[in-house]
């Protein structure tokens, strides 16, 4: 979870991210994808009332 509503748009703008709970995570765009640490975004900005999700292939689990 990352604070902010992040679109795909600003996401591929991006090389890293903090997360609420302090942990970076890279952001890179690989063969047409965009990955979040080694988990594929599967489906982006999916709206919701408190923000935008993005869905991955794994689960990333704090450090």
């Amino acid at each position: 979870v990352v604070a902010g509503k992040v679109t795909a748009a600003d996401v591929v703008k991006l090389d890293s991210a903090t997360t609420v709970n302090g942990q970076n995570v890279s952001i890179k765009v690989m063969d047409g994808s965009v990955m979040i640490d080694n988990a594929t975004v599967s489906a982006a900005d999916v709206m919701a009332d408190n923000g935008v999700i993005h869905i991955i292939d794994e689960v990333i689990l704090p450090n």
